[in-house]
């Protein structure tokens, strides 16, 4: 074989590897749960978000790099593989805001939302997340009492973990933003712990039952009363009623009585001072009598109500009393 004929094939070969490199790294494809990063001669020179086949500049121009836009999950104070749970307590251990320690293992829903910093801004940006969780966890976990760890503040001290985590991922500027948190476990230390906070919540869980009973209690003596004092003021309010309604059906008799004295007072004298005596002496009877000459007729005047009673005959009698005057007997 001639030199000439070897520069040919040495040529050639050339040729068909430049073309199959230009072949196969002009075109690339994005998947719709990717996101890629086109870098020329190294440096970013823009972000491809959308799913389909794109064109770049050929190796070593421009190179892709890959990152999944899907949600990760960081799981911090345990790992799990293939169904197994591996603890890691010496993470997860730390003391509450009034001096009690807790293990705590919690969950981290994030994404990556700027890839070019996700690459660039930091050489281990999992890592960063990682413990940035552990920090947050344990300032929030250090500010709360056991109680709120171990029971109903969980989701408060989730709140408030997310919160600060978001902040440290904006402050550190390194392309992931926090979705959710989840405390995955808070527990005691050991067992003699566990017992003595067992004993202290059911004694507490005894004690708001005593309290809401005492209350139940209080409430139902309070609409008891609130409806004895309901009835009085009714009652009250009747008899001032009935009192008002009394009072000014005597003040129209009254008034009544008055205009027929106007009219006639000795008659109206007479028939009060007759009506006042019955009052007083309700068994007495009444006779009215009146002079005519020497002989004296008087008529018994009686209530038919009071039984049958005989009246004494007409009379006649010597002694006459004054003209005009009344006497009443028994």
């Amino acid at each position: 074989m001639t030199l000439k004929r070897l520069y040919a094939l040495t040529g050639l070969a050339a040729a068909i590897a430049a073309a199959l490199i230009l072949a196969f790294t002009t075109w690339f494809t994005v998947d719709e749960s990717d996101q890629a990063v086109i870098m020329t001669l190294g440096e970013v020179q823009e972000t491809v978000t959308e799913s389909g086949l794109h064109m770049k500049w050929p190796w070593p121009i421009q190179k892709v790099e890959k990152l999944s836009k899907e949600t990760f999950s960081l799981q911090f104070g345990y790992k799990e593989k293939d169904g197994k749970v591996e603890d890691f307590p010496a993470e997860t251990k730390m003391i509450t805001g009034d001096e009690n320690i807790v293990l705590a293992d919690m969950v981290v829903q994030w994404k990556i939302s700027d890839p070019k910093k996700f690459l660039f801004s930091s050489a281990e940006p999992e890592e960063i997340l990682y413990d940035s969780t552990s920090s947050s966890l344990r300032s929030i976990i250090g500010g709360s009492k056991i109680d709120d760890a171990l029971t109903s503040g969980k989701a408060d001290i989730e709140k408030e973990v997310q919160k600060l985590l978001g902040e440290l991922m904006k402050k550190y500027d390194i392309g992931i933003s926090i979705l959710a948190v989840k405390l995955q476990d808070v527990d005691l230390p050991n067992e003699e712990v566990r017992k003595s906070f067992t004993n202290v919540t059911d004694a507490r869980e005894t004690m708001n039952t005593k309290i809401n009973e005492a209350k139940k209690y209080e409430n139902q003596k309070r609409e008891e009363a609130l409806g004895e004092k309901d009835a009085i003021i009714s009652k009250a309010q009747g008899d001032k009623t009935a009192r008002i309604q009394k009072a000014i059906g005597e003040t129209s008799k009254f008034n009544a009585l008055y205009s027929e004295y106007r009219n006639a007072k000795e008659i109206t004298q007479k028939r009060l001072i007759l009506e006042t005596i019955d009052q007083v002496l309700p068994g007495a009877q009444i006779y009215i009598m009146k002079d005519d000459g020497n002989t004296m007729k008087y008529l018994p005047i009686m209530d038919p109500g009071k039984g049958a009673q005989t009246a004494p005959p007409a009379a006649e009698q010597n002694p006459a009393p004054a003209k005009g005057s009344e006497t009443n007997g028994q």
